[in-house]
């Protein structure tokens, strides 16, 4: 994912930004830390389903975990940027500023931070859901 980061930044001529390191390092732990859950899932939703089943399961947990665990990671640096500003911890005030900056950052990846898995990364998860649904289905009974 990361790969895919790059390359749309390149193909959009921003490929000397300042936070480069920041932005593929993102991309690539999103990829990371979303494929052991999101495998998890798409095989639970796919058992003994036929071939079309298993590559739609596969298609949407791979996609759905990787925007969602990037953005959780986006999330948490956007809200340590933002904690210098808030209440004390603990406090209801800190509550709702945690909640409302969580969820105002997960929104802002999904408007802005997914058109950098176009094209590269929605080909590889197309292409990996092809090959899981396949090697899937030659493992089933």
């Amino acid at each position: 994912m990361a790969l895919s980061a790059w390359f749309a930044l390149w193909l959009r001529e921003h490929d000397a930004t300042y936070y480069l390191r920041e932005i593929l390092l993102l991309y690539a732990m999103g990829g990371l830390f979303a494929w052991p859950p999101s495998l998890f899932a798409a095989r639970w939703l796919a058992r003994g389903r036929a071939f079309d089943t298993r590559l739609a399961a596969f298609l949407l947990c791979l996609i759905a975990g990787t925007i969602g665990v990037t953005a959780c990671l986006f999330s948490l640096d956007y809200r340590t940027f933002y904690s210098q500003w808030h209440a004390a911890p603990g406090t209801p005030t800190w509550f709702l500023q945690f909640l409302f900056t969580s969820v105002s950052a997960f929104y802002q990846f999904l408007v802005l931070g997914v058109r950098l898995y176009l094209p590269v990364g929605a080909t590889a998860l197309v292409l990996a859901s092809l090959w899981l649904a396949r090697s899937d289905g030659s493992q089933q009974r």
